[in-house]
């Protein structure tokens, strides 16, 4: 398979996180990092959270932004059309990331597997790339690709790929449902299809065997870590001495990866969050980067 050469952005030195007082405008971050990991936003799907992933665009600032595949859903806009002002909103926030000096590095994925056509070209601001090799602050090499390469079921069973992403879609509806009559009694969100999976033994098996085969891949490019999506699980871990990182999706877990100036990464989850970072979104453990606090902890008190 042609490759094209890894973007590598600079590495700058570990600094602390810079952060900014609490009422500061939209437009003055309040979570700034060296690089920002998302993937599996699912623009062009009723699924898509693009509400909460604002939200988080506008917290959050950073050097390199990856979108790490399925950003757009041209699966399920093959099949019907949708699209409201919301994910006009996601995609013009992007731009304007990339006009205002954030590298923007995007690596396709299955769902917008069209745009492979385009690699190595650049639109507004935005390089097209298969994969990446990514150098953190502290030194170490992560392999950033979304992941379909390592399903079995979309190399070898596509058909089958496409009735499960419509089954899916069911189940994201009725999820939908269940948790705006959750809202109504204080509830907070809660994933059924997450809960299926993580329950579910074959589902589990075969999230493990994903995870090992990225990581095995990983190893045999060189790198100290891998960076992927497409399962919407997100995790990090150490598989056989190389970092696995998922950074999860925006339809179920709303989930992004995060490097710090220092070279640390962390899983941020605004799952919790009703609103901004803030506003009581946690980072996940980080097999030992991060330790599992608030974010809020990393900014002054009433921040």
């Amino acid at each position: 398979m042609k490759r094209d050469p890894y973007p590598t952005p600079a590495a700058t030195p570990p600094t602390v996180p810079a952060t900014v007082p609490d009422h500061a405008a939209a437009d003055n971050p309040r979570l700034q990092v060296r690089t920002v990991f998302i993937s599996d936003l699912h623009l062009g799907t009723p699924g898509c959270q693009a509400v909460a992933l604002l939200d988080f665009l506008r917290d959050v600032e950073c050097e390199t932004l990856y979108l790490v595949g399925d950003i757009i859903d041209g699966w399920q806009l093959r099949r019907s059309w949708y699209w409201p002002q919301t994910h006009n909103d996601v995609v013009q926030k992007l731009l304007r990331k990339a006009r205002k000096g954030t590298r923007v590095i995007f690596v396709p994925g299955n769902h917008d597997e069209f745009a492979r056509k385009y690699v190595a070209h650049n639109f507004g601001g935005v390089d097209v790339v298969d994969d990446a090799m990514h150098l953190t602050a502290d030194g170490r090499r992560l392999w950033v690709t979304h992941g379909d390469h390592f399903d079995g079921v979309i190399q070898c069973a596509k058909w089958l790929a496409y009735v499960g992403d419509v089954a899916y879609e069911f189940v994201l509806k009725v999820n939908h449902g269940f948790n705006s009559a959750r809202a109504r009694l204080g509830l907070p969100y809660w994933s059924l299809s997450r809960y299926l999976k993580l329950k579910v033994k074959r589902a589990v098996s075969y999230v493990s065997d994903f995870e090992t085969a990225v990581a095995r891949e990983a190893r045999k490019r060189g790198a100290d870590g891998v960076v992927c999506g497409h399962i919407h699980h997100a995790e990090m871990r150490v598989i056989d001495g190389v970092l696995y990182c998922n950074d999860g999706d925006w339809v179920e877990s709303l989930t992004a990866l995060v490097e710090y100036h220092d070279g640390r990464l962390a899983i941020v989850d605004r799952s919790r969050a009703a609103g901004p970072v803030a506003q009581g979104a946690t980072v996940a453990p980080a097999a030992a980067d991060v330790p599992a606090v608030p974010v809020a902890a990393v900014r002054p008190p009433g921040a």
